[in-house]
């Protein structure tokens, strides 16, 4: 970058503050959340622009208002809103941040696990409403003698079937291919693996390849004493169905971090007292999230360095002399 005017790139909505106030220090930032009239701002810097940073959508319509476009940089570890595919056929390199999340993401579906399970936040309320003098709460379920599923055994899926061993129950597996080295038990399909357990956790990437993957057959066949957890994407879960099975008990209850339309939750699913409901705060701790905004950072330096992309997804590889 040294001797040569800074590169302009565009960040589609608001950053973390480190990301922002990193790339200001070094590059010409375009802001088309804030602008007066985006379609203009498009107009007038987008043949410039040589990359994106985001936190959301971007299709192979806006990439061809960028034709100079070769990084798109992606806030988190799921890019299911970016078109991957688009940008490969434009040559453009996506990334994101994985592994620096791995840990706060399954720690939170842990604990997901047990607040639903134990229905920790309902004997909150009990308490706080001054029920406790008067009876006792209800028993509640347990997670003894249980046995886990985990539907993808990503690196997120790793690690929550790790800190599982610590509870000495039995963990199963479902993903497209049985993976080598791995003591716990494969099953082919979401509903063979439903079947097998008592708890279902949820951390399949979205796309859709897995839209609707955890359907009505599923929650069937997971049944009435089964808890399902979802930290992955919203759109894994048929959320009509998963709303039916609550309401008629087809499923013991559920924890859910994410959600189809977020931020909106449907009222059917809020209402319902056998649900845990997050905001979609799996990584959402400062630390975590200061690391993601760094790994977006580091990809854009590496990139205009010379160096390449630190974390090219699957779709978009990377190798020197590409």
């Amino acid at each position: 970058m040294t001797g040569a005017p800074p590169a302009d790139i565009l960040l589609l909505r608001k950053m973390h503050p480190l990301v922002e106030r990193t790339l200001d220090s070094r590059f010409t930032v375009h802001r088309l959340e804030h602008a007066a009239d985006p379609d203009a701002l498009l107009r007038g810097v987008g043949p410039r622009v040589r990359a994106v940073c985001v936190g959301g959508a971007i299709d192979g319509s806006l990439m061809d208002r960028l034709p100079k476009l070769e990084l798109i940089a992606n806030f988190g570890v799921g890019y299911d809103a970016v078109d991957a595919g688009a940008a490969a056929r434009r040559n453009i390199i996506v990334t994101n941040t994985p592994d620096v999340l791995t840990d706060e993401v399954a720690d939170l579906a842990i604990g997901l696990v047990l607040a639903t399970i134990r229905r920790l936040p309902q004997a909150d309320r009990y308490l706080r409403e001054g029920r406790w003098p008067h009876s006792p709460f209800p028993l509640t379920a347990s997670l003894r003698g249980r046995r886990v599923g985990i539907l993808g055994l990503g690196r997120i899926g790793r690690a929550i079937a790790r800190r599982l061993e610590g509870f000495d129950v039995a963990i199963d597996y479902y993903g497209r291919t049985r993976q080598a080295g791995v003591a716990y038990t494969y099953h082919a399909t979401p509903v063979s693996l439903a079947a097998a357990v008592h708890v279902l956790i949820v951390v399949a990437p979205g796309g859709a390849e897995t839209k609707g993957l955890v359907n009505a057959d599923v929650l069937d066949a997971l049944g009435p004493e089964g808890i399902l957890v979802n930290v992955a994407r919203g759109s894994v879960v048929d959320e009509a169905a998963l709303i039916a099975a609550l309401k008629a008990r087809t499923i013991l209850g559920a924890g859910l971090d994410v959600f189809e339309n977020e931020p909106h939750v449907p009222a059917d699913l809020a209402a319902l007292d056998n649900t845990v409901l997050l905001p979609h705060v799996g990584s959402a701790s400062e630390h975590t999230r200061n690391a993601m905004a760094q790994l977006v950072v580091d990809n854009v330096l590496s990139w205009f360095e010379g160096r390449g992309p630190i974390t090219p997804v699957a779709e978009t590889p990377w190798s020197p002399g590409t």
